[in-house]
């Protein structure tokens, strides 16, 4: 489910209790009322967010190192859970994405950074209120031509941090690209 339908169905429970809870509402203007309901709905998300954070599960994002000195070495650059999920993961490094999903059984895809052909963002109205989005990969590797990061906390700062890391991995194995014109 994407945040935009779970923001819907939360913005739906909200309406529903205040018509059931018998407040009259009447006097509040409709589109100051319908803002209210918004600002909730996202306040929910954001602390049900918080709560699978403190319950033990991956922290949303977090900072890594920095590129390391020695190629060889695999440093993680960043890492975190998509926005209200407890079954993925997302972990970048200085060779690879990698991308853990499972609760109970557990699958990892990987895909190398040098494989990574293109970068893309993309991020709706309520993700931007939430700065949550998708980071579209599109890549060389014939098992996940494209793949997405689904419901990334900053999403911009993850995809220049991936970009730079990217660009980094190609100049450390001397990989270049050939365009067709």
């Amino acid at each position: 489910m994407t945040v935009n339908e779970t923001r819907s169905k939360v913005s739906a429970r909200i309406w529903q209790s205040i018509a059931q809870s018998g407040v009259s509402v009447s006097a509040i203007p409709q589109d100051q009322l319908e803002t209210l309901v918004d600002s909730i709905a996202d306040g929910v998300l954001v602390a049900v967010d918080e709560s699978l954070e403190e319950a033990g599960l991956a922290a949303r994002h977090s900072a890594g190192a920095t590129l390391p000195q020695l190629p060889d070495e695999e440093t993680i650059l960043w890492q975190g859970r998509p926005f209200l999920s407890i079954v993925t993961f997302y972990q970048i490094t200085t060779q690879r994405v990698r991308i853990h999903r499972g609760l109970l059984s557990k699958d990892r895809d990987d895909i190398e950074l040098i494989r990574i052909q293109d970068l893309d963002q993309k991020q709706s109205i309520s993700e931007r209120v939430l700065n949550v989005g998708d980071i579209i990969l599109h890549s060389a590797d014939p098992s996940l031509p494209e793949t997405v990061l689904n419901n990334v906390l900053n999403p911009q700062e993850v995809h220049e941090l991936l970009r730079r890391a990217m660009l980094d991995a190609r100049k450390r194995f001397r990989y270049s690209v050939q365009e067709e014109i």
